[in-house]
């Protein structure tokens, strides 16, 4: 298996809907910085301000695998997820 690592700071982001159908969701942030000699070169935000969880790469794969079990014991995925995300500079 061949691994593709792109480097820089790149952002992920997405919306939740919202209740009503209408205004805008919650965001949901993570940025990966590569270029950066930092332990934690990940984190991720909900919500907007600074309320932000810095991860380094082995707690970020734990919580995905404890995030993705979780998550598949309530049943089939929502529309609004079945969606490409493109990472973005800023």
């Amino acid at each position: 298996m061949t691994e593709t690592v792109m480097s820089g700071r790149r952002f992920y982001r997405l919306r939740t809907p919202t209740p009503d159908g209408g205004g805008r969701g919650t965001a949901v942030s993570v940025r990966v910085d590569t270029d950066q000699p930092d332990p934690y070169p990940l984190y991720v935000a909900i919500g907007s301000g600074r309320r932000r969880v810095y991860l380094t790469p082995g707690e970020a794969w734990a919580l995905w695998r404890c995030l993705s079990e979780a998550v598949a014991s309530l049943g089939d995925p929502p529309d609004h997820i079945r969606t490409t995300i493109h990472p973005t500079r800023r």
